[in-house]
């Protein structure tokens, strides 16, 4: 009986590690349309915090908060956030930035 357990735990950290891999694929698609969308050049992305969170709306999901470089003038450098919920954009934001 004990296996089971031990599978199961396994399993769903596996599921989960997939799952947290998936949501930062998705945010970096986000971002780089973005970017491209407002003539800005994408240099990269990483994940500041994930926690679960439970509403009645939407139940048990996931909220992530991404930071990701970009620049306006390919001189300097600026941090933007992605938020997303479960797998869905929720906000992108961008600081005052230089464009050339």
């Amino acid at each position: 009986m004990a296996e089971i357990y031990v599978g199961l735990v396994g399993f769903v950290i596996i599921w989960y590690l997939f799952f947290l891999r998936k949501v930062a694929e998705t945010a970096r698609l986000f971002a780089k349309k973005h970017c491209n969308q407002q003539g800005l050049q994408f240099i990269s992305i990483a994940r500041t915090s994930s926690r679960w969170a439970v509403n009645k709306r939407q139940g048990l999901h996931l909220v992530s908060v991404f930071e990701f470089e970009f620049s306006g003038d390919n001189l300097s450098s600026y941090v933007g956030t992605v938020q997303m919920r479960g797998n869905r954009l929720e906000q992108i934001e961008l600081p005052p930035y230089s464009i050339s």
